[in-house]
């Protein structure tokens, strides 16, 4: 197994330093969802459990039998919160989409197969009832943004009948990273993140989707599309290709660069019409 060298993974995974003016995208993320938390038709802290923060937030479409949008945000599995990315919802919902936002309890409180196993019920209670909200629970991606990249392609990989047999083989239509983590390996030893994430080498292989068999679109499994942004950290462009490495081009047939975003800016992209990542999105809802 590869040996990671903890001062340089510091350096590539310690996005706030990486990115000085990160504060200035959180502030306009906060005011953002914020006012999109203030929309007539949202229902905002449903359960999904009764677990820690196994809650989530429902911004529905204007029409019925939307397609479902499930957002994952990122963090490092130990910081953030659901309310933090209401931003998202709005320009999905402008193309017809019905967009949910689930919490997770957060390290060191929980471990991240924990988190993972609260994400895989989030996503079959969306299956179940998205209906009552006006999605199409046969139409359902799942996006995510670095930890959130993470768990969108573990539930991607997810065996639903082993989980509940009323479940369909192919819950998730499709799936999206976003500067996402594929392998917890490097993960587990970085020093930043030790303290909260406290990761043991059984975890590490249990959670890492690029270490897990790759999901069989034979099998009615969706596609996975992955991508990272060329300001970000030479680690995180080795994670993005290397989910498609693992999986193989039928199973991960985008995996890309965008050009000029870091960390945070991607996230601004997935929002903006016309970007090459919120056509992605789009053409993922609509395939």
């Amino acid at each position: 197994m590869k040996k990671f060298e903890g001062i340089t993974l510091d350096a590539e995974y310690n996005n706030r330093a990486l990115v000085p003016d990160f504060a200035d995208y959180l502030g306009r993320w906060s005011q953002a969802s914020i006012q999109a938390r203030q929309g007539s038709r949202r229902k905002l802290d449903v359960a999904y459990g009764d677990g820690i923060n196994e809650a989530l937030d429902i911004f529905p479409a204007s029409s019925p039998n939307a397609p479902v949008l499930v957002f994952l945000h990122g963090g490092y599995w130990r910081s953030l919160d659901k309310s933090d990315h209401s931003f998202i919802a709005p320009a999905f919902n402008k193309t017809g989409a019905c967009v949910v936002v689930p919490n997770y309890a957060l390290c060191p409180d929980v471990t991240i197969p924990q988190i993972t196993l609260q994400m895989v019920k989030a996503l079959a209670w969306v299956y179940r009832h998205i209906d009552q909200y006006g999605g199409d629970p046969k139409r359902i991606t799942v996006a995510g943004h670095s930890a959130g990249g993470h768990l969108a392609a573990m539930l991607l990989a997810c065996q639903w009948k082993t989980y509940a047999p009323d479940l369909p083989h192919k819950l998730l239509k499709n799936a999206l990273s976003i500067s996402g983590l594929h392998e917890l390996e490097s993960i587990r030893h970085t020093p930043f993140l030790q303290g909260a994430l406290r990761l043991t080498p059984a975890q590490v292989k249990k959670a890492s989707p690029a270490w897990l068999p790759a999901p069989s679109i034979y099998a009615g499994r969706g596609i996975l599309h992955s991508v990272a942004g060329g300001a970000e950290s030479a680690s995180f462009m080795r994670q993005n290709a290397l989910i498609q490495k693992a999986w193989g081009k039928r199973v991960v047939p985008v995996c890309e660069v965008l050009p000029n975003l870091n960390h945070f800016s991607i996230l601004d992209a997935l929002i903006q019409p016309k970007h090459r990542l919120n056509q992605l999105a789009n053409a993922l809802l609509s395939a």
